[in-house]
């Protein structure tokens, strides 16, 4: 992602939030804490922090910028940094009661940051922030126990991206996206390494982003995790998951364990698809932009195998990231005033585009559209097209999901490598993620 939501999130270790019982204590109390000041010619000033890569930080100085225009009597001071760095400043600022006014929340460490008390309840300031424009298939996704600690800045789905090209090359048909099963994506994918000898393999194993079995186990009418943080999956389910990577490597259609490895570590940029040695990967639809761009070729969006095959569909609209308000904020009504604008005013949304997500506000999505580049432009109209057989989000995931992330990357090696079988995968799997989510 120069730090968007797929690219980094997917990839990057949980930093915990609290390591010791007087850090804890820190935080509980943060609600005496104080992120902002007022300075000597009465303007009110208070601090934003978010993560990103330098083009972003220009955009939010902008759109600071017009909020100041707008609103004289205060002042937003921007404190940002890359991605890892960020979780590291915002640990040791909440817990030193010292927490930004106004923050970029994820929803890997939401549940962590709300339930301890770090956060405020964004229900509570009706007056000053507008919600009735968020889209109703994420507005709740930043609620836990009837309190709204974070309001989604925009959308993204997971979805397979594929190269046209790549499969006129094979000479095998594009699929129907909206028919096809897991046993026609295991075919076409072995058929396309197949008929090139192995110069185009059909997918990019899928096993390392655990996005694409939270959609699965939708399909299959479970989750990834409830409501209450706990795993939410048979273990059945999940076996039938790291069998398709199995068929898969049985017959060729994706790179061997040894190739996925290296592919994996070097990131979108060196995917199948970005270098033209593959038909097919999965990525989040902010994404497509950049892979297509690396690819040189018009990369395409289609929807996720097997959402026909079973009663409910998996796809789900997950948010880019949070607008959030610390509960120590001395301000707290004023940074609910930026957060409203930054959610539901035109320049705002002209300026972030899609680089948030596509915005959360849907009359600010369509504002947008006819301003995005063709490859945001795919991936507005992708989301329009899917949104109506999405049935509902997910729950923010529970405290350690983060880490999560690595166990989700060693599994996969060890399947990959013939070290477990798709059934020894799902039982350790579920073991580690257990322990350290506390749900086992």
């Amino acid at each position: 992602m120069n730090h968007h939501s797929g690219r980094a999130l997917a990839r990057r270790p949980r930093r915990p939030l609290l390591t010791t019982t007087a850090a804890a204590f820190a935080l509980v109390m943060a609600a005496t804490a104080c992120g902002s000041s007022d300075s000597d010619d009465g303007v009110m000033e208070l601090r934003f922090s978010w993560w990103g890569a330098d083009d972003r930080h220009a955009t939010m100085q902008e759109a600071i910028d017009v909020f100041e225009d707008q609103n004289p009597d205060i002042r937003i001071v921007g404190d940002y940094t890359d991605w890892g760095s960020y979780w590291d400043r915002l640990a040791t600022s909440t817990a030193a009661n010292d927490a930004p006014d106004i923050l970029m929340q994820e929803e890997r460490y939401l549940r962590e940051y709300g339930q301890r008390g770090a956060l405020a309840d964004l229900s509570e300031f009706g007056e000053h922030l507008d919600l009735s424009a968020i889209d109703p298939l994420v507005a709740e996704t930043g609620e836990l126990e009837g309190q709204t600690f974070g309001i989604p800045t925009g959308v993204n789905a997971y979805a397979v991206l594929a190269d046209p090209q790549a499969f006129e090359e094979a000479g095998v048909e594009m699929p129907d996206d909206t028919t096809w099963t897991w046993d026609d994506y295991v075919e076409i994918a072995n058929e396309i390494s197949q008929a090139t000898d192995g110069e185009i393999v059909g997918v990019q194993s899928m096993a390392y982003n655990e996005s694409g079995f939270q959609i699965f186990a939708r399909q299959h009418g479970e989750n990834l995790y409830a409501e209450d943080g706990t795993l939410a999956f048979s273990e059945e389910t999940l076996a039938s998951w790291f069998q398709i990577t199995s068929d898969l490597l049985d017959g060729g259609g994706q790179p061997s364990a040894s190739e996925s490895v290296e592919i994996e570590a070097g990131g979108p940029d060196q995917s199948v698809l970005s270098t033209n040695q593959g038909a097919m990967a999965h990525f989040w639809t902010n994404q497509l932009g950049g892979i297509s761009g690396s690819a040189g070729r018009d990369i395409e969006l289609l929807r996720y195998p097997g959402e026909t095959e079973h009663e409910r569909t998996g796809m789900y609209l997950k948010p880019a990231m949070f607008y959030a308000v610390s509960a120590g904020s001395e301000h707290p009504q004023e940074a609910a005033r930026f957060v409203d604008f930054m959610l539901n005013s035109e320049e705002a949304a002209e300026l972030t585009l899609s680089d948030l997500g596509l915005p959360a506000n849907v009359d600010m999505r369509e504002h947008i559209l006819g301003d995005l580049p063709p490859a945001d432009e795919r991936s507005a109209a992708f989301l329009e097209e899917i949104t109506g057989d999405i049935i509902d989000g997910n729950p923010p995931p529970p405290i350690g999901a983060g880490e999560v992330v690595e166990i989700t990357k060693r599994t996969s090696d060890e399947l990959g490598f013939g070290n477990l079988t798709p059934e020894e995968a799902a039982a350790q799997f579920i073991s580690e993620v257990g322990q350290a989510t506390g749900s086992s």
